[in-house]
């Protein structure tokens, strides 16, 4: 502090006269100073532009504050993330070599871990077999259809001339039984006239008004004409038997024809018997396929290129289908990305396509990328209990949009960033 003069005060005097008036006290001289020359400094023009500037400088650095602080959104709720490819056994088997470590970066199509082979070859080698029978016995089948063509064809034709000449056999017959039945008529016409004759002849034998030689030419007559019609008689039986028989043959060409008609339906049945020997063959051929992809199964390759992770498998174990053995994350910008919790108060002024600056808290850099897209919904409506603000008492709070952010092309050098990473990231909305 600055020294100050004390002023004793004045001592009573005594006789009963007034004490003395004071004078005020005197500010110090260096106070006097500095008065004097702040009172120059504020009367100084320089001194009212000077705080005037100021007071500019420091609205104008306000308001690029409040701008820059304006134009972007942030949040420190954001993480790396990248997709986990799970690697599974497709078959069982024992475990005979495994290829990778964990942590080790494996390119796609790599052998990851190899199943003892043995009885899927087996089994291939059988479903070969299987295979080459039924195709074989397809073949087969294939061959009769034509052959039964060619044979129910050459049977319907036969027929179908069995039927034309048993007809024609029977028309024959029957013209020649009418002939026949007219032979009778003059053999009996014949035989009468005959007999008639022999009657006659023999009134006038017994007259003596003919010779005997007459008479016996008379009665050779008519038992040549009782005999002729005896004839025309049997052969007139004759071609009726013959009419019968050729009705049967007509009738058996009919049952042929008839038996021959089905041709279309034999053709089926060979067809069907021929089709199904070929879908036979085709089934051993998928499980010969079958065989060949299990055999194929035994050698896990990496679905995508990637850093392994999380290896449970081990030489000896004993795998089934479906159960992981590894992951695999990839690591390359395509497959990375960062997913950030904004605020929904944050979300008014953000949309894709908005360009993005992430701060890697690992490796210390930012990197540029743009928003990609935004979550259909909270990040509690995705939780194993979500919120139900129906019941109970209500609290309002601020929920937290996943949004996606995906770096720019050429950003990443090689495979610095990891899926889980704590990032920062600034999304530009002006």
């Amino acid at each position: 502090m600055e020294p100050s003069s004390v002023v004793d005060e004045p001592k009573p005097q005594t006789g009963g006269r007034a004490p003395q008036s004071q004078s005020p006290p005197q500010p110090p001289p260096d106070s006097e100073a500095r008065y004097q020359r702040r009172g120059e400094f504020l009367s100084n023009p320089r001194t009212k532009w000077g705080l005037i500037l100021a007071g500019l400088v420091i609205v104008v650095a306000v308001f690029f504050l409040w701008r820059y602080l304006s134009s972007y959104e942030s949040t420190d709720d954001a993480q790396i993330d990248g997709h986990v490819n799970a690697v599974s056994a497709r078959v069982s088997g024992h475990v005979i070599k495994l290829n990778v470590e964990d942590n080790q970066y494996v390119e796609k199509g790599t052998v990851l871990v190899e199943i003892d082979p043995a009885d899927y070859e087996v089994a291939v080698e059988k479903a070969r077999a299987e295979y080459a029978d039924a195709q074989a016995q397809a073949s087969a089948a294939g061959i009769n259809v034509p052959i039964t063509d060619v044979s129910t064809s050459s049977q319907v034709s036969g027929a179908q001339g069995g039927v034309s000449g048993a007809q024609a056999g029977i028309e024959a017959a029957r013209q020649q039984f009418d002939a026949a039945k007219a032979q009778i008529a003059q053999a009996d016409a014949n035989n009468t006239k005959a007999q008639n004759d022999l009657l006659r002849y023999k009134q006038l034998i017994d007259k003596q008004e003919i010779s005997e030689m007459q008479y016996d030419q008379a009665v050779d007559s008519a038992h040549a004409a009782a005999a002729a019609l005896q004839a025309a008689r049997s052969n007139a039986d004759s071609y009726a038997a013959q009419i019968k028989q050729a009705q049967s043959k007509l009738e058996q060409a009919n049952a042929d024809l008839r038996t021959a008609g089905n041709r279309t339906h034999t053709m089926r049945v060979i067809q069907a018997r021929a089709e199904s020997a070929q879908a036979i063959a085709d089934q051993k051929k998928a499980e010969l396929n079958q065989a060949e992809l299990n055999l194929q199964y035994t050698k896990v390759i990496a679905p995508v290129s990637g850093a392994v992770s999380n290896r449970t498998v081990e030489v000896g174990q004993n795998v089934q289908p479906g159960q992981v053995m590894m992951m695999i994350i990839p690591l390359d910008e395509a497959n990375i990305w960062v997913t950030a919790n904004f605020k929904e108060t944050q979300l008014s002024k953000m949309k894709p396509g908005q360009a993005a600056e992430i701060s890697v808290d690992a490796t210390g850099k930012t990197y540029k990328g743009h928003v990609d897209s935004v979550a259909g919904a909270s990040g509690e409506r995705f939780s194993l209990l979500p919120p139900e603000n129906a019941t109970g008492n209500y609290v309002k709070v601020v929920q937290r949009i996943p949004m996606k952010i995906v770096f720019d092309a050429g950003e990443i050098k090689g495979h610095e960033l990891r899926p889980g990473m704590s990032v920062v990231p600034k999304v530009w909305i002006k």
